[in-house]
């Protein structure tokens, strides 16, 4: 039956197959596949999505292995019939997805290529897919793994669907079975969480909006998923990806005559949505916690969104439930004590703060507080919150002066760049207020228009021996004094300053453009876990590990997850070392002496940002890291254009300082934290550098004067031009201590930006204009002026 090779030919005629035989072959190739095919759809059934769909809690524990709280098998999920969904629903899916949806076989042939092709590659097995193959993709939710068995499965699975299933109920299953994010399965689940409707009111825009959240909610959902991606998924970025997806549906179904171009014309800007709403478990802290949790094992890769969001995981966290609720109750102490908005409803209102605390020998972060309650207040106040961080940046100033060093202003850019000397903290800068600041090679710095800068002090104040008044670095940050720093980070390099602060922990993405004087004063707004993570990195003589809330997570397959504990360099001992023997200094007779803690050594930092619209300290034991943020945000996104508060009169001080609030709530939570923690001591520092700009006087030390024990400062913005920025009400330039004794000593905020005119203070040059003199020095995240002292070409 195989004459191979064929025996009445000669030669290599012999080794060439018949027609017969090449035949033969295909027939019998190609019968074979149409066998196994028959074979593969006899074997596959159709799926059910109710029963393949079911919910499972997901589990989450404390650091002690005790149970949080269990959540996910409360399914956000109903079935509604066909007839309960819009048409237009079903057609802005239709038309956005899958348009020849009534007239095709339930298969995408060019999908299905495209996946195999990418497969070939390596890459994702993952193509277009009808509304059937999504359908039963749903269905297969137990099995995602991307693998050829399962895309062949899924495709064989598709064809039986469509041959033996409705269309209308392949597109009803569809929408009720569909992920539509914030826990909503179905197209009823998602008209509740979104609009707080039935599925049947949905408007055109709603539905069209809702067919664009199906592309991915962690991206398209307006309320924004920072946690998860804190740069790709932001409100604004979301809301803008969500607007044009769903104008788009919207044209498409003009297109394809399911809807007309005047009620199309109705919906051009975004429909309102609701806040995501949490159950009731997942109230007060819990709910901040779980979230954080959930964004960490996101980002393992590990676990999809929606493979979570199905549940059966047991989720293993490093939150210390002592320590969470320890940090609750040191804010509402203070809420319940000084914070009042029925009395100061000018002043009281709006008031945050948030604050973590992270363990320096690994990273784990042991406790947050997100806000009030996180079903009421969405956004954790631990996390992103756009507040400026302050002089609590200084210290990445000082510790790129120790590592890189200054460079020698005699040497071109280029060799600058390469022959640097290191910095002591005995090095002198001046603390003289109204300070013209140069580059690194003694020329005045000027912006992009030719005007140059004066850095002003808090209070206006000279600080340091008369008549150069120079002040040592540890002095300088002791009392918080702008002009020493900000010329500093300006001979060391703000580039080295920004590179010191990621070395550190911070994100890059948190960090604001490094090209003027104000960066190293802390115009950025890293969150309160990165700022506890990157004081941890000095605690930790310069190992630097990420902050992390996931041990390990568990299914019952086992253990799919563990987070190893891994440290960098991110500075050498001598240099951590010694920003934190100058931090002690700051917390055993500077701005932070609120935060001490008896019997320990502690090392910490205030910082107080333009028109005292947030306040933070930041400080560390050997063993535990923690940040306080304190700032005003209206809580309504109802109001448009929201923007940070000032916090003068909260509370009933003058004005909110690091030194106050934060500082006070800082002591009051690390008290207890740290009770029963073995008694350490800092590492004592090694020498390091070279006094920098000595003179023959001994050490300066600050001139007397009302504020000096307790000076602290603010933030200015990157923009120097003073016409962004208008006259202000200020406080008195003499201020007294509030009534907890925050040993202020008369500490103002006024005009310390880079060079911004504070209360009562004038513009800096020689001949001030009007405008400039009226400047306040104060500012905020969203780009308003934060007290630029600009200098006429004469100044």
């Amino acid at each position: 039956m195989i004459d191979y090779p064929r025996h009445d030919r000669d030669g290599w005629q012999r080794w060439v197959p018949s027609w017969r035989l090449v035949s033969g072959l295909c027939i019998a190739f190609f019968g074979c596949l149409v066998g196994a095919a028959g074979l593969a759809y006899a074997m596959v059934s159709i799926p059910v999505i109710d029963e393949s769909a079911t919910a499972q809690n997901n589990v989450y524990y404390w650091a002690d292995n005790t149970q949080m709280v269990a959540t996910g098998g409360d399914r956000n999920r109903q079935s509604v019939d066909l007839s309960q969904i819009p048409k237009a629903m079903r057609n802005a899916v239709i038309s956005q997805e899958n348009k020849t949806f009534y007239s095709d076989s339930g298969i995408d042939p060019k999908g299905i290529a495209r996946a195999v092709f990418n497969m070939a590659k390596g890459g994702d097995t993952q193509g277009g897919s009808t509304i059937t193959q999504q359908y039963v993709k749903n269905a297969m939710l137990n099995d995602q793994s991307q693998t050829i068995s399962r895309k062949v499965k899924e495709i064989f699975v598709s064809i039986k669907v469509g041959t033996d299933v409705s269309k209308d109920d392949i597109l009803e299953g569809y929408l009720n079975s569909a992920y539509y994010g914030r826990g909503a399965y179905g197209i009823q689940a998602a008209a509740r969480a979104y609009f707080n409707v039935d599925a049947v009111d949905l408007n055109p825009g709603q539905c069209a909006f809702l067919s664009a959240v199906l592309k991915g909610a962690t991206y398209y959902d307006p309320a924004g998923s920072v946690s998860i991606d804190p740069t790709g998924a932001t409100p604004e970025a979301n809301q803008k990806r969500a607007l044009s997806q769903m104008q788009d549906t919207l044209d498409k179904m003009v297109e394809y005559k399911h809807l007309s171009q005047t009620e199309r014309a109705k919906y051009t800007e975004l429909p309102t949505t609701q806040n995501p709403q949490s159950n009731a478990n997942l109230g007060g802290q819990i709910g901040y916690l779980v979230r954080l949790a959930k964004s960490s094992v996101l980002k393992s890769g590990k676990v999809t969104e929606q493979q979570l969001e199905k549940g059966g995981y047991s989720i293993y966290t490093t939150f210390d439930k002592k320590k969470v609720d320890e940090m609750e109750k040191a804010v509402q102490k203070v809420y319940k004590e000084k914070i009042d908005p029925k009395k100061r409803p000018e002043t009281d209102t709006h008031v945050q703060f948030g604050g973590a605390s992270i363990d320096t020998r690994t990273g784990a972060i042991k406790a947050i507080y997100g806000g009030e309650d996180a079903t009421k207040h969405f956004t954790n106040n631990a996390d992103v919150t756009g507040a400026q961080v302050g002089s609590t940046f200084k210290p990445f100033v000082l510790s790129a002066a120790m590592k890189w060093g200054v460079r020698d202003p005699d040497l071109g850019p280029v060799q600058a760049q390469d022959e640097r000397t290191v910095v002591s903290p005995k090095s002198l800068y001046s603390g003289k207020n109204k300070l013209k600041i140069n580059n690194y090679d003694g020329s005045i710095w000027e912006n992009e228009d030719g005007e140059q800068w004066r850095q002003e002090n808090d209070g206006q104040d000279d600080v340091g021996d008369p008549p150069d008044y120079k002040i040592d670095l540890r002095e300088a940050m002791r009392e918080s004094v702008n002009s020493a720093y900000v010329q500093l980070g300006m001979d060391v390099g703000l580039d080295k300053v920004k590179e010191a602060a990621v070395d550190a922990g911070i994100l890059e993405d948190s960090l604001t453009g490094s090209s003027f004087p104000s960066f190293s004063l802390g115009i950025s707004d890293p969150s309160a876990i990165r700022m506890a993570g990157a004081y941890a990195t000095f605690a930790e003589s310069g190992k630097q590990r990420e902050p992390y809330s996931v041990t390990k997570v568990t299914n019952k397959n086992g253990t799919i997850y563990t987070h190893k504990v891994e440290d960098k360099q991110a500075f050498t001992a001598k240099v951590a070392d010694n920003v934190t023997d100058v931090l002690k200094t700051v917390v055993d007779k500077g701005t932070g002496t609120n935060a001490k803690l008896p019997g320990r050594e502690v090392a910490g930092k205030t910082g107080t940002t333009d028109g005292n619209k947030s306040a933070w300290f930041v400080g560390y034991t050997p063993q535990l890291s923690t940040a306080i943020s304190m700032y005003r945000y209206p809580d309504d996104e109802t109001i448009k254009d929201r923007t940070f508060l000032e916090m003068y009169g909260t509370g009933g001080e003058k004005k909110i300082h690091g030194a106050s609030f934060p500082s006070t709530i800082w002591q009051d939570y690390m008290s207890d934290a740290v009770k029963g923690m073995k008694v350490e001591k800092f590492p004592e520092p090694e020498p390091i550098g070279e006094v920098i700009n000595d003179a023959p006087s001994p050490t300066p030390t600050p001139s007397p004067s009302p504020s000096a024990s307790e000076t602290e400062e603010t933030s200015p913005s990157p923009s120097p031009s003073p016409s962004d920025t208008g006259p202000s009400p200020s406080p008195s330039e003499t201020e007294t201590c509030g009534v907890w004794e925050w040993n202020c000593e008369n500490e103002s905020n006024g005009g310390n930006g880079n060079g911004g005119t504070g209360p009562g203070g004038s513009e800096g040059s020689e001949s001030p204009s009007p405008s400039a003199s009226e400047t306040e020095g104060d500012g905020d995240s969203n780009g308003n002026s934060r007290g630029n002292s600009i200098l006429g070409p004469n100044g």
